[in-house]
């Protein structure tokens, strides 16, 4: 893989990227793992099993870091992103006290 950058599932940070997404590897600015269900491309609630790889195992905790071969960076940061927790924390700084 070439470099490039990679959004966050977690914290919404870009994470810049060098090569190769290593299960161990964190978001330097959350400490999420980056391996995730979340990060990688075929990553979709919508379908079965929430990938749209169908040769891929079943990952049951979808933000944890897993051994899936077909862990592929998502494009761009609004794949994974739970739209739910992004609402809230938009409402969060909407109403925040100063």
């Amino acid at each position: 893989m070439e470099a490039g950058k990679l959004i966050c599932f977690n914290c919404n940070k870009e994470i810049p990227l060098s090569g190769i997404v290593g299960r161990r590897d964190e978001c330097p600015h959350c400490r999420a793992d980056v391996h995730v269900c979340k990060n990688c491309e075929f990553y979709d609630p919508k379908v079965y099993n929430e990938c749209r790889e169908t040769n891929a195992d079943v990952v049951r905790e979808k933000d944890r870091a897993n051994f899936c071969d077909y862990f592929s960076p998502r494009k761009g940061g609004a794949g994974g992103v739970d739209k739910a927790a992004a609402l809230r924390a938009a409402a969060e700084a909407l109403f925040k006290k100063s």
